[in-house]
């Protein structure tokens, strides 16, 4: 399944890290660190106190910010909580749901389900994770239990806001612990997922919504994740927290990221150059909607990566 119609997304999920000063410290130092094209959106959902420094320091730039979590309420007696309209107004455009760390802390499917219904409500893009535990995937039930999440999870979400939802893909088993799905299960995971959306609604629906993985996604392996038909980014703990090794996806050729940089021209690696050549030659002139090669590559990140 090609990817023109989908927006590739590379988000940080920082966690329970960084002071607001340290976010300061971190923003400044990646706003230098940016590619000047633009091949995808690039998002930070940081901790709540720190949103206000995040936001404040990216006001300028194309990277939005994010909550790590979100209360499904509008107000109340929900001392600790937050709600989406309080994130909406600190300057946040996403908000993580469901992910497998609250799911952990008690956090049911309905609760995920009724967060994803007040972050659309509240104007919110929801990042929507699933994920099956180590036990789960050598019982072999991991698509039942990830097709049961997805459909609990949108339950009552209109068709016409279903583009706006992102779905993350967390096996929990490869998050925090330095394993990672293989390329192959995760697509395999990944394309799954969008069945059931298309199922739900329709083709033309799930050609366009956006799916990521998470699971201990770094610089050394995002190359061969992204490259995968149905994964259209990550979502990324750990390396997201050093501004370096977000730019070293960028010009280490192993990641989508790195396409950017090869495109606008501020780098020219030879396997990178070699690659444009060898599409270029694969398949032929551009469609007329897009105006040069590189545009169709932008648009086709599973194109980009060049052989060994």
């Amino acid at each position: 399944m090609d990817k023109q119609n989908r927006k590739a997304i590379i988000a940080g999920n920082w966690k329970m890290n960084k002071t607001p000063s340290e976010t300061k410290e971190f923003m400044t130092t990646f706003k230098t660190l940016l590619p000047k094209g633009r091949w995808c959106d690039v998002v930070f959902c940081v901790p709540a106190v720190c949103i206000p420094a995040a936001v404040r320091a990216m006001r300028e730039t194309r990277v939005g910010i994010g909550g790590e979590n979100m209360n499904a309420n509008a107000s109340g007696a929900y001392t600790g909580e937050i709600a989406a309209n309080m994130l909406v107004d600190a300057g946040c455009k996403y908000v993580i749901i469901g992910h497998s760390e609250r799911r952990a802390m008690g956090e049911s499917d309905a609760d995920v389900n009724a967060k994803v219904l007040a972050a659309l409500e509240a104007g919110l893009i929801p990042i929507l994770c699933c994920g099956e535990s180590l036990e789960q995937r050598e019982a072999g039930i991991t698509e039942e239990w990830i097709t049961m999440q997805i459909k609990t999870g949108l339950q009552n979400v209109p068709e016409e806001k279903i583009r706006k939802v992102i779905i993350a893909y967390e096996p929990i088993w490869a998050i925090g612990t330095g394993r990672t799905a293989t390329p192959e299960q995760a697509e395999e995971v990944c394309e799954s997922i969008r069945t059931v959306i298309r199922k739900l609604y329709s083709s033309k629906n799930a050609r366009a919504i956006s799916i990521l993985y998470g699971g201990s996604m770094n610089d050394k392996n995002a190359y061969e994740l992204l490259a995968q038909p149905d994964i259209d980014g990550g979502l990324i703990g750990g390396a997201s927290l050093v501004p370096e090794k977000i730019r070293q996806d960028y010009r280490s050729g192993k990641s989508a990221h790195f396409v950017n940089d090869t495109v606008t021209g501020t780098t020219q690696p030879d396997r990178a150059v070699r690659s444009l050549s060898l599409q270029r030659q694969k398949w032929g002139p551009c469609p007329g909607q897009f105006p040069a090669c590189d545009r169709r590559m932008l648009h086709f990140p599973s194109l980009l990566f060049c052989t060994p």
